[in-house]
C-alpha cells in the first residue's frame, strides 16, 4: 500500500477514536432500562445513582408521618420522564405517568442521636409506572456502598445501632420478596404506590435551597398538575409534633402503620378493621370491636380497642409484641416501636368509654 494511502487510513482511525473518547457520557436516569420487561440486575444500570449521590433529575420528598420500618433512615425521591407531570389528586395517590419511579433507600446511622454521621446504606426499593402498571424492585447495597443487587427472594441483613435512648440494637433487617411487597402495596388486588397521597405530601421539606411546601414545589417545579393551593388541600397530621392533636396524630400513625392491609379494598378487608384516615365509623376503627378469629394474637382481650383501657385493647397488644403470629404489622418490622406504642396507648385512655 502507498505510504500516503496507509497514513491517511492511521489518521482517520484515530479520529475515529478520538471521537469515541470524546462523545459524553450517558447523562440522567436510564428511562429504556426502567422500562424495559427484565429488572436490571444492579441499581447502578438505572443510572439514578452516581458515586452515592441521586442524580440532579431526582427530587428528594418526605412524607409527614411515615411507616416505621425497625427504626431505619429512609431517603425518599421522586424520578419523572422529562416533559411529563403527575395528576394530583385529592384523594388517594396521585396519577403519575409511565416511567415514574419512586426511590426508597433504607439505612442505620451508628447512632441514631447522630443521623448524619457513619451511615450504613442497606436497600433501596424501586416502584416503577410501566405501561401495564406498577413494578416493585429491591436492591440491596454492599459493604463499601459502591452498587446494590438485585434480590428479588429477599434478604436477611444483620444490623447494629444505638437508639435514641442510647441503647445497643441488635437485629435482623428483613428485605421484603416480591410476594410481600405486592401485599402491603394491594388496592383492589393490584400492586400500587402507598405514600404518596396529597394529604401525606401537605408538609414543607428542607430543599437546599431553602425551606418549601411540597405540593408547591412539585407544581412550581412543573412536576404536578391541577393542585390547589396547600391550604386547600387535604393534610394528614405528623404522629411525633407534640403541638397537633392527639386523635390527629394518632389517626395518622395508624393509617401509615396499618391501613395498606386495613382498609376496605386491601389485604385485610375481610376483618372488618379498617384504620384508614378516611373512615369514621367507630366500630370499624376498632372501639368495641370483637376480631373475626380469636386466637393467641387477641391475648386473650375481647375488643380491638376499648376506650379509657388500652390495657384491655387487642390493637394496643399486638403492637406492643414482636413475637411472630402475634405482633402487628407483621410485616416491615421485628422491633417494638417504643414511641409509637407510645401514643396509642395515649390515644386509648384518653377515649371517653
Amino acid at each position: 500500500m502507498r505510504p500516503d494511502r496507509l497514513l491517511a487510513r492511521l489518521a482517520a482511525a484515530v479520529c475515529a477514536l478520538v471521537s469515541v473518547s470524546a462523545a459524553p457520557a450517558p447523562q440522567g436516569p436510564a428511562l429504556d432500562v426502567l422500562l424495559a420487561e427484565a429488572p436490571a440486575p444492579r441499581l447502578s444500570d438505572y443510572r439514578l445513582f452516581a458515586d452515592g449521590r441521586p442524580d440532579p433529575l431526582l427530587t428528594p420528598y418526605t412524607l409527614n408521618t411515615p411507616l416505621f420500618s425497625d427504626y431505619a433512615g429512609k431517603d425518599r425521591f421522586l424520578y419523572l420522564p422529562p416533559g411529563t407531570k403527575a395528576q394530583y389528586r385529592a384523594d388517594g395517590v396521585f396519577d403519575f405517568p409511565v416511567g415514574a419511579t419512586l426511590v426508597k433507600t433504607f439505612a442505620y446511622p451508628a447512632d441514631l442521636r447522630r443521623p448524619t454521621e457513619d451511615v450504613r446504606w442497606i436497600e433501596t426499593r424501586l416502584l416503577i409506572r410501566k405501561a401495564g402498571g406498577w413494578t416493585a424492585l429491591a436492591y440491596v447495597w454492599d459493604a463499601e456502598r459502591k452498587d446494590a443487587v438485585l434480590k428479588r427472594a429477599g434478604a436477611r441483613v444483620p444490623v447494629r445501632f444505638v437508639d435514641g435512648q442510647g441503647r445497643a440494637r441488635d437485629l435482623t433487617y428483613a428485605v421484603p420478596n416480591q410476594n410481600q411487597c405486592k401485599e402491603c402495596h394491594q388496592v383492589d388486588k393490584t400492586l400500587v404506590p402507598v405514600g404518596p397521597k396529597a394529604r401525606n405530601l401537605n408538609g414543607d421539606f428542607a430543599y437546599a435551597d431553602g425551606r418549601e411546601n411540597q405540593l408547591a414545589r412539585w407544581t412550581r417545579m412543573g412536576l404536578l398538575a391541577g393542585a390547589p393551593p396547600p391550604a386547600q388541600a387535604p393534610r394528614t397530621a405528623r404522629w411525633d409534633d407534640p403541638a397537633e392533636p392527639l386523635e390527629a396524630r394518632a389517626r395518622a400513625y395508624l393509617d401509615a402503620n396499618c391501613a395498606h392491609c386495613h382498609e376496605p379494598r386491601a389485604i385485610a378487608s375481610n376483618s372488618g378493621l379498617y384504620l384508614n384516615l378516611e373512615e369514621t365509623r367507630p366500630a370499624h376503627l376498632g372501639v368495641g370491636k370483637g376480631p373475626v378469629a380469636a386466637g393467641r394474637g387477641s391475648g386473650g382481650l375481647a375488643v380491638s380497642i376499648e376506650p379509657g383501657h388500652p390495657e384491655r385493647s387487642i390493637l394496643v397488644h399486638r403492637m406492643a409484641s414482636s413475637e411472630p403470629g402475634v405482633m402487628m404489622p407483621e410485616l416491615g418490622r421485628s422491633l417494638v416501636h417504643d414511641e409509637g406504642v407510645a401514643l396509642i396507648r395515649q390515644y386509648v385512655a384518653a377515649m371517653k368509654p
